[in-house]
């Protein structure tokens, strides 16, 4: 099992207005400028580039932080609350947080400018303003009290919630300070001075987390767990194909099971509403629905496959050039050629979708977990007519999201099977429905090839990606001529210089398939490709993988990591036959991060990793064992899609259904993890995501090293790996 192991290593313009809240109290209101639009910072605008976060302080000491990001296990609640924390000199045990309602005005995430969740962009995104308005609360503070001591305010401190007057030895708790402090003129948002990082009290603490209570003991409630006066249950069987349709249902059958209310029939599914799950599910099974499986019903894996290659095989829209990169290859002493081939994935989080709707001729309430409250609100209202206050958003804890549950296709489909039906409804996804119906990573069919001198190192580096885009649909004004940002990320700009470069993009639709975001995103997909190739490279010249990384290097960050994690891993010592180690590097999210990978390769081609160790440069730390966690989740879930992960089709049917065929990682198969930070004085970068895209490369190269296999497609053929001894 793993365990938990970390170490440092050494080395806007906004407006802000304070008010009284109903019943007393102080309310800070701020605004976040979006670090997208740099002209913007001498202007203010307006709420459409201004979105807002809010603080509330009330007479009995308590902070509440209304949270714009969503929880869903990455820890951000309490990291959030630090930010806050740290400057408004309060505890930790005084901070409440609220789940925010949708409104990308109020609440935007700049990074997308919209109310999202994901990206690894939450710290990125509020860094700088959670502080700044525990700062402007805290500077009011200290002046309401020193008015009321009628002392200088330079001789005034706050500590632990409250304000300090050394002199007189005189203590006033916020609570008893705050109506008056929202009678004072707001200081600007830019003149409030913040700590210093060596002077944080509480940022780079290993703060236990403020959910874990309440989740060990059963108290969170996530999205599945509502429960409402009058609550129906819904049951739900989408057609197995996409685009097909329900050709028959036996609802007599359905509705003889004892609790069955009613039969909903929409256009790609039918749903059985009834008092209690039990019943729901009983009343679908004999419905003994037949499906008209519509124009998908041939499409399978390896016609997808077939598509992809062909479409490889013409020049794609260019991401990067630089040199001339032909010429290079052409002339060239060596030329080395390579394709990489990455699967269709589920997202498979521990909560299935699920959606609670109580639907009015004008009104609708949502009770659910999403990642985009906003956009969820947005179609409904565009799908029903209704006007966009009327639909309220009741966020709640995430089981896990992964990128799923920023897809509103759930909530949507919830939504019509609502309208048929008279009270609260929860439609709950089987496991099966689940992952059978998810909206996938997209496969990716990316050709590399690059050209070496006489001394091995390499003068040209091309790659074409091939893949589906989730930008062109998700976000439309981000597909710019033909190019996907994300389908390209980090292979754009790795962490090596090239003389001749040039990376390019195919845009390939397949059929009969969703795709969308999936945890590390392009990084996930493109890290495992770039790492793997310049190990060719490395192999091809007769170098050492890890010199062969520092002579193409020069940013000292990434050379940082590079080098800790080779030397906590103990890079080049001697290891039994048939174990390797392999090494990754990146940059992705904001922070730099590289892995070693310790792997044994039995003679029947069983891959056993025994030991991951991994240095991150993320910036400042905010809690160093919520880093460490991520550390282990996100290289346990990357290493889940290395062994494992592929979502495959046959007769336009997914052939996945459950934890049995497309399994994680056992607890017994966990290697050790250890994780070891660099201390750093750069503003935060994004985590949750960086471990899982750097696992697959560190593996794969570590079972190179031990056997002399390439890995270049995943999941992993261990087929290929036994030994011939």
């Amino acid at each position: 099992m793993s365990e938990r192991s970390y170490s440092f290593s050494r080395d806007r313009r906004t407006f802000l207005k304070a008010g009284v809240a109903v019943g007393g109290g102080l309310v800070i209101d701020f605004a976040l400028r979006l670090a997208l639009r740099p002209a913007l910072a001498q202007v203010v605008t307006s709420p459409a580039f201004a979105p807002n976060a809010f603080i509330r302080i009330d007479p009995q000491n308590v902070v509440t932080l209304v949270m714009p990001m969503v929880e869903m296990g990455q820890g951000i609640y309490t990291a959030m609350a630090m930010l806050l924390a740290e400057e408004l000199e309060v505890g930790l045990e005084q901070v409440r947080l609220e789940h925010a309602p949708p409104d990308d005005a109020l609440y935007a995430n700049s990074i997308f400018q919209s109310q999202t969740t994901g990206d690894s962009a939450s710290i990125r995104a509020f860094w700088v303003p959670l502080r700044q308005a525990g700062a402007v609360a805290r500077t009011l503070l200290i002046e309401a009290a020193a008015k009321q001591w009628d002392v200088d305010i330079d001789t005034c401190r706050a500590q632990r919630g409250a304000v300090l007057h050394a002199a007189s030895s005189r203590r006033l708790a916020y609570g008893e300070l705050v109506d008056a402090a929202a009678a004072l003129p707001v200081p600007a948002r830019d003149s409030v001075v913040l700590k210093r990082p060596e002077d944080f009290t509480l940022i780079g603490t290993p703060v236990k987390r403020l959910d874990a209570p309440d989740k060990v003991d059963g108290r969170t409630e996530f999205g599945i767990d509502v429960r409402l006066p009058g609550l129906k249950v819904a049951a739900i069987a989408i057609s197995p194909v996409l685009g097909g349709r329900p050709r028959s249902v036996n609802e007599a059958a359905a509705r003889a099971i004892k609790g069955v209310r009613q039969i909903v029939m929409i256009d790609e599914a039918v749903a059985v509403v009834a008092d209690h799950t039990w019943a729901a599910k009983k009343g679908l099974k004999a419905a003994a629905i037949q499906w008209d499986d519509g124009p998908n019903a041939r499409v399978d894996s390896a016609g997808i496959i077939r598509q992809l290659e062909e479409a490889s095989k013409q020049p794609g829209v260019v991401a990067r050039n630089e040199g001339d990169a032909e010429k290079a290859l052409a002339g060239a002493a060596q030329r080395i050629d390579a394709i990489y081939q990455l699967p269709l994935l589920a997202h498979a989080a521990m909560e299935p979708m699920n959606c609670t709707v109580h639907y009015r001729k004008d009104a609708c309430d949502i009770w659910v977990g999403t990642q985009v409250p906003t956009r969820t609100q947005d179609m409904v209202a565009e799908m029903t007519g209704l006007p966009k206050e009327a639909i309220k958003i009741h966020n709640h804890f995430l089981g896990g999201g992964f990128g799923r549950r920023l897809e509103p296709d759930g909530n949507l489909l919830a939504v019509k099977i609502a309208r048929h039906v008279t009270g609260p409804v929860k439609i709950v996804w089987s496991r099966e429905e689940d992952i059978r119906h998810d909206l996938y990573r997209p496969y990716y069919y990316d050709r590399l090839s690059a050209g070496l001198d006489t001394n091995g190192a390499p003068v040209a580096w091309t790659h074409r990606v091939s893949g589906s885009s989730i930008l062109a649909r998700w976000l439309p004004p981000a597909f710019q001529n033909g190019l996907d940002s994300d389908a390209v990320q980090t292979a754009v700009d790795p962490p090596y210089a090239f003389p001749n470069f040039h990376v390019d993009y195919v845009r390939v639709e397949p059929p009969g398939i969703q795709t969308t975001w999936w945890r590390g995103i392009g990084a996930a997909h493109n890290v495992f490709v770039v790492e793997s190739f310049i190990d060719e490279l490395a192999h091809a010249a007769k170098r050492d993988p890890l010199t062969y990384r520092k002579a193409l290097m020069t940013n000292p960050r990434a050379l940082g990591v590079l080098a800790l994690a080779a030397e906590k891993a103990g890079w080049g010592k001697p290891l039994p036959a048939r174990w390797g180690c392999g090494i990754s590097v990146q940059f992705a999210f904001g922070t730099y991060l590289s892995q070693v990978a310790e792997v044994e390769v039995t003679p029947d081609g069983s891959i056993k990793v025994h030991r991951i160790v991994c240095a991150a440069d993320c910036g400042i730390v905010i809690n160093p064992d919520t880093i460490a966690a991520q550390v282990e989740g996100g290289t346990l879930f990357g290493l889940t899609a290395v062994l494992y992960g592929a979502i495959t089709l046959k007769n336009g049917r997914v052939e996945q259904g459950n934890f049995h065929d497309y399994r994680p990682m056992r607890m017994n198969e966990a290697p050790v993890i250890e994780t070891h930070l660099v201390k750093s004085a750069e503003s935060p970068g994004g985590f949750g995501e960086a471990p899982t895209a750097a696992v697959a490369p560190a593996v794969t190269n570590a079972i190179f090293a031990a056997t002399g296999t390439r890995i270049r497609t995943l999941p992993i053929d261990t087929a290929l790996l036994k030994s011939s001894a």
